[in-house]
């Protein structure tokens, strides 16, 4: 079975950074778990953290280290204010740096909320052969950055060329 061409669903966690946010109240985390589900992936973990540092490396270290996990999707964190932590938990974890990703999703953005989308710092990279991509907090960033950039990668049909289709090489 050919990678490129047939759809394989990837098993995913989701992670809401917020001080503010609850299970009541986390718009952006329900629209990508809802997202994933919809594109045929399965939802593995969902979890809600405060804006601690050490707490969010603790979860994302957990999951990147379990086999069965092929991504992971953080928003919230992302920011330039004293909280916003993210990157800083997230980056001493990632093998590689996926700087097209940040760009790309700064780039869409402009068009969406103009110079705003300078104090966004998103990012992804590979992190233990899971992809793990860091979103800003607010649910219209996260549809951007799902519907325009990681849908198509996560999905082994996108051509050229996508992520999912990568999957089996990243252990070479």
């Amino acid at each position: 079975m050919p990678a490129h061409t047939d759809f394989r669903p990837l098993t995913l966690c989701v992670l809401t950074v917020s001080d503010t946010r609850t299970a009541a109240d986390d718009t952006s985390g329900d629209y990508l778990a809802a997202a994933l589900a919809e594109a045929g992936h399965v939802l593995h973990e969902r979890v809600l953290a405060k804006d601690d540092k050490y707490r969010i490396r603790a979860i994302v270290a957990n999951w990147i280290a379990d086999e069965r996990v092929h991504g992971v999707l953080i928003t919230g964190g992302t920011g330039f204010t004293g909280r916003d932590t993210t990157p800083e938990a997230v980056e001493p974890l990632l093998d590689k740096i996926m700087p097209g990703f940040g760009e790309t999703f700064r780039a869409v953005s402009y068009a969406e909320i103009g110079t705003s989308t300078m104090q966004s710092r998103a990012f992804a990279g590979l992190s233990n052969n899971s992809f793990v991509f860091c979103l800003p907090g607010s649910t219209s960033a996260c549809r951007t950055a799902w519907e325009k950039l990681i849908r198509a990668q996560l999905d082994a049909r996108t051509k050229p060329c996508n992520l999912a289709g990568l999957m089996p090489r990243l252990r070479e």
